[in-house]
C-alpha cells in the first residue's frame, strides 16, 4: 500500500495511474476527502485522464486510508505540506493539479506556496465563503466526531481551534480575492451551483483571475463534452 510518512507522522495514502506528465488529484469530500469519491462523481479523472497523463491520487490526512494526528494549529497550510510531501516524495518537479469541492482551495494553497511547481489548475465546483459558514461548521463537526475516539491527543479546544481555521477565512478560506487578482497561472473553473459550491464563487475565480476559463455546464460529460475540454486544456499547458 502506497504511502507517506510526513515529518509530523501522518501517514498519507495515494494511488499513482497512467504514465506522462504528471496531474495531482484532491477529490470532494470535504474533511473527508479520499480516492473513493472520484468513483462517484459526476466524471472521474482517474478514469478519463490516466490513459494520457502520470495521475496521482490521495486520501487527506484522516480520511480514506490515511492517517495522522490533530491539533489546534493545524489548518489549510497543514494540507499543503502534505501536498508538498507528496510531490517531494515522487520527485515530482512540476504538475497540473485537479481539485474537486474542498480540493479548490487545495489547489489554491499549492498555487500560493509553490507556484513553480504547478503547470495548471483545474477547480471543480470549488467551496467559498457564500453565507455558508454554518454547513461548514457543520459538516466538520460530522467528520470531526466520527474519528475523535481516535485522536486522544486532541482536546475539544484543538478540534474548536482547528475548526476555525479551515472554515473561519473569507473568500477561499486559504486565499482571498487580492490574491486570485494577482494569480497568472492558466485555470480551468468548472462552475459550482449549490450552497456548499457557490456559484457566485466560481464566478468570481473566473473573473479575478487573468488567465481563467470558466466551465458553466460540465455535470453531463456525454452532452457538455467536459472530459474533451478537460483534456485540451492540460495539452495546452503541458510543458
Amino acid at each position: 500500500m502506497p504511502t507517506l510518512r510526513t515529518s509530523d507522522n501522518a501517514n498519507i495514502y495515494y494511488e499513482e495511474y497512467g504514465t506522462g506528465f504528471p496531474l495531482v488529484l484532491f477529490a470532494p469530500g470535504g474533511m473527508r476527502s479520499a480516492i473513493d469519491f472520484w468513483h462517484t462523481s459526476e466524471w472521474d479523472p482517474i478514469k478519463s485522464l490516466s490513459p494520457y497523463y502520470r495521475v496521482i491520487a490521495m486520501d487527506q490526512r484522516n480520511a480514506g486510508r490515511s492517517t495522522a494526528p490533530v491539533h489546534g494549529s493545524h489548518g489549510w497550510h497543514t494540507y499543503t505540506s502534505d501536498h508538498i510531501a507528496l510531490l517531494d516524495h515522487l520527485d515530482i518537479e512540476k504538475t497540473h493539479i485537479l481539485g474537486g469541492c474542498i480540493g479548490g482551495p487545495y489547489c489554491m494553497g499549492l498555487l500560493a506556496e509553490a507556484p513553480e511547481r504547478i503547470s495548471s489548475a483545474i477547480l471543480q465546483q470549488s467551496i467559498g465563503v457564500d453565507k455558508n459558514k454554518a454547513l461548514f461548521y457543520d459538516m466538520f463537526d460530522s467528520w470531526s466526531n466520527s474519528i475523535k475516539k481516535s485522536h486522544p491527543e486532541a482536546t475539544n479546544d484543538d478540534w474548536s481551534a482547528f475548526r476555525s481555521n479551515m472554515f473561519d477565512g473569507n473568500f477561499l478560506y486559504n486565499v482571498d480575492e487580492a490574491f486570485v487578482r494577482e494569480l497568472a497561472k492558466p485555470l480551468l473553473v468548472l462552475m459550482g451551483n449549490d450552497p456548499y459550491h457557490p456559484e457566485a464563487i466560481s464566478r468570481a475565480i473566473a473573473q479575478l483571475a487573468t488567465n481563467a476559463t470558466l466551465i458553466e455546464s460540465w455535470k453531463d460529460p456525454s452532452h457538455d463534452d467536459t472530459i474533451t475540454q478537460v483534456q485540451e486544456f492540460l495539452m495546452r499547458h503541458t510543458p
